[in-house]
């Protein structure tokens, strides 16, 4: 009885290490939603901002995150035209980079894309549409696929940005073709699972949401014109709702939570929240807010309310989830990313201004405040919280700050 109860439990460590081991490691946190579980920060910064614990300057030209996954910080930049996969230790060493092919190299040039980690292996979707698996061991290159040029579509004006989302053995991403706007690829060989033609419209640099609901998995992401929600198993499209804007650009991911789904566009759009039904096969408009129009900067759900930056008005914004009601507007920084992790917001502005910021209705209360003085060009890319550090990835610079 002893022996088999022993043998009862190895089995079930060795199920749990794997599962764990397979879940994949991508932009924006563990749910994808910006939301970090790290407990025991600062509640206060001190004054002149979180201590700087190191910084690494040779990433090349890129707009991408980092992604952290067993104590490796993998990121992708561009030197010359061509893409690169750095891995740095959590000390910020270099441990090694590899070529993944030719990169985007006009307007706004650099790596777009967050590297995706299952595994022993890694996902880049570059900004000409090619997808590349690599070993996370030492990059080598296990299969690629030119994505834009085997399923007909097209590249969109800035350049692809969706990070691939990974889900056991598949790996989902958006063509933008007319016959071929969502595929379903398998992740370890890159052969065709299904294809979608969904709406048939152009991708719109939106990272899919994937939603796992007791009838099905569902599929949701913005392409030219519409929101869409496909059956993840087998692609067919079960819904879209209009959402359209000045130039389709909608690289917000979605946010779910309860049966509600926030969708958010900038440049003349807004937010959309909208209700599903319990198995996903339909929608329908709960409340809208053109107030809620981050262009690129995601937002957070934390305890009912939804945080981030507008376009338009250019203000930072707390509102109801349940109702759309605003809480709060806020001019004090510029407009940018947010995430967020134990009870404070992290707010990274166009600027350069990085704030800490109390997750709380009643205010942007801000805690500690500094500015991002290493590294180039734009500050577009998400901060990233794990281990006690917040990173920020400024152009060429990715900086580590102590802030636990």
């Amino acid at each position: 009885m002893i022996l088999r109860t022993i043998i009862l439990h190895s089995i079930l460590l060795l199920c749990y290490s794997f599962v764990w081991a397979q879940t994949p490691s991508k932009w924006r946190g563990p749910n994808g939603n910006g939301v970090y579980n790290e407990t025991g920060l600062l509640k206060k910064w001190p004054a002149g901002g979180p201590q700087i614990i190191w910084y690494f300057d040779k990433l090349g030209t890129g707009h991408s995150s980092p992604v952290i996954d067993n104590n490796l910080i993998y990121l992708s930049g561009m030197e010359g035209t061509t893409g690169y996969i750095y891995v740095l230790t959590t000390d910020g060493k270099l441990k090694w980079k590899a070529p993944y092919g030719t990169e985007f190299s006009e307007s706004y040039p650099g790596a777009r894309s967050t590297p995706v980690i299952a595994g022993d292996l890694l996902y880049m979707y570059s900004g000409l549409g090619e997808l590349v698996c690599m070993s996370t061991a030492d990059g080598k290159i296990k299969w690629k696929k030119n994505i834009l040029k085997e399923f007909d579509a097209e590249n969109i004006r800035w350049g692809v940005t969706e990070t691939v989302v990974v889900d056991g053995d598949i790996v989902y991403v958006t063509p933008g073709g007319k016959k071929n706007n969502v595929v379903a690829l398998n992740r370890k060989t890159g052969s065709l699972v299904w294809s979608s033609p969904a709406k048939g419209t152009l991708s719109a640099y939106c990272t899919p949401l994937l939603i796992n609901l007791p009838a099905r998995k569902l599929l949701v992401t913005m392409v030219e014109g519409n929101i869409i929600g496909l059956d993840a198993a087998n692609g067919k499209m079960l819904w879209s709702h209009p959402h359209t804007n000045k130039y389709e650009i909608h690289p917000n991911t979605p946010i779910y939570h309860d049966g509600g789904l926030f969708c958010f566009s900038g440049y003349g759009q807004g937010g959309v929240k909208l209700e599903l039904s319990p198995d996903g096969s339909n929608v329908k408009k709960a409340w809208f807010s053109e107030k809620l129009d981050s262009r690129m900067g995601a937002m957070v759900l934390v305890n009912g309310y939804l945080y981030g930056s507008g376009d338009t008005g250019r203000e930072w914004r707390c509102v109801d989830w349940k109702t759309g009601a605003e809480k709060y507007a806020d001019k004090t920084i510029a407009k940018g990313t947010v995430v967020y992790a134990d009870g404070m917001l992290y707010c990274y502005s166009e600027r350069g201004e990085l704030a800490l910021v109390e997750a709380t209705p009643a205010g942007f209360k801000i805690a500690g405040q500094t500015k991002v003085e290493l590294g180039t060009d734009q500050h577009w890319a998400h901060p990233v919280i794990g281990d006690g550090k917040l990173y920020i990835r400024h152009g060429n610079t990715l900086i580590a700050y102590k802030i636990k």
